[in-house]
């Protein structure tokens, strides 16, 4: 095995959390280098790490083969672009890009110049999202009529990370937040044909979105992805109701957490939900009812990374394509002009 040189563009949470941690564990990879303009933090964790203090200097270097564009959204365009340029392989983080624009002209280039291009989309191997999926693709509830993805928080105070409370492109909580349920969506039923959104500023000295309620328009059934930072009792994370039996289950993928608690991913029981976390499931099979609570599959952020080396080193698909980051987008702007219009914009 190979392992591919790579490089991260910053080292807060983004970088010590969701990357290095699969990164060093993974032997398809080598954390190769940092960029850093003035702190050492990744070398303070990982020694053997190289710090570099501007992305030229970092992607002048010959020995890196792929690059995490972990910056602020506002910055994934411009860099993601130099990235290409320079002829590595690339992961952006999500949002993608701040337009649908910018995304295809990414799309193209990367293509043009020959290299992988993937969207972090990590919640997509959360837990409770993995076990959603399951009892929907074994049918347990029929054809879904109506179905609703949360992600609420009680954070009334404003981030400390600047970049997040200023209103720029690509920043606000539809942005940060609704591109993992926005995606989540379309990995369950696909494109809409139409959405109508309300979306607004509820902190008091916010100048950037803080809450969303989307309703995204299919053929026979109906989805509704909301955020708020003013709810201290969260709802479940996502209530599914069928023509058969409805299935209801809270957010409660821990990997963020341990990750946070510095806990190296790879043990077996990584990404194992709490047993008093089960979902939900009330529904019949063969004329007969049943209602319990199903046990969850295991998270497991790691499996992005997998697909990622496979597609660099056996040029396999990437485990999230620079289109499915572009189609996030087109919803986010279709949402936009939404709120915009107060009305529903058709896709």
């Amino acid at each position: 095995m190979q392992p591919i040189n790579t490089a991260l563009c910053s080292f807060g949470m983004s970088g010590w959390v969701f990357h290095a941690p699969f990164i060093t564990t993974n032997p398809g990879f080598n954390f190769y280098g940092v960029w850093e303009r003035t702190k050492n933090l990744a070398q303070e964790k990982y020694p053997e790490v190289k710090t570099f203090r501007s992305l030229e200097e970092m992607l002048a270097d010959k020995n890196i083969e792929l690059v995490v564009v972990n910056t602020p959204s506002v910055t994934h365009y411009d860099f993601a672009k130099q990235v290409i340029l320079a002829g590595k392989h690339l992961i952006v983080e999500k949002p993608f890009t701040p337009t649908v624009a910018q995304a295809k002209e990414l799309i193209a280039l990367a293509q043009e110049k020959n290299v992988k291009l993937s969207v972090y989309q990590n919640r997509r191997y959360d837990s409770d999202y993995k076990t959603v999926k399951k009892i929907l693709d074994e049918g347990w509830l029929g054809n879904i009529v109506d179905a609703a993805i949360h992600y609420d928080r009680y954070v009334p105070a404003l981030s400390y990370k600047v970049h997040k409370e200023t209103p720029t492109p690509g920043v606000g909580a539809l942005y940060d937040l609704g591109s993992h349920l926005i995606d989540q969506a379309l990995q369950l039923f696909g494109m809409p044909q139409a959405v109508f959104a309300d979306i607004t500023i509820n902190r008091p000295d916010s100048k950037v979105d803080d809450y969303f309620d989307l309703k995204l328009f299919y053929p026979k059934h109906r989805m509704t992805l909301k955020s708020s930072y003013y709810v201290r009792e969260a709802l479940p994370g996502y209530i599914f109701h069928g023509t058969l039996g409805s299935f209801i289950k809270h957010k409660t993928d821990v990997q963020e957490t341990d990750l946070q608690a510095n806990k190296k991913p790879g043990s077996s029981d990584w990404g194992t939900e709490p047993d008093s976390q089960k979902g939900l499931l009330h529904t019949e099979k063969d004329g007969k009812i049943i209602k319990e609570y199903v046990q969850s599959l295991q998270g497991n952020y790691a499996d992005y990374y997998n697909g990622i080396y496979h597609a660099i080193r056996n040029n396999t698909a990437v485990p999230v394509s620079g289109e499915e980051g572009m189609k996030v987008i087109q919803v986010i702007e279709a949402a936009i002009k939404s709120n915009k219009e107060k009305k529903v914009i058709e896709l």
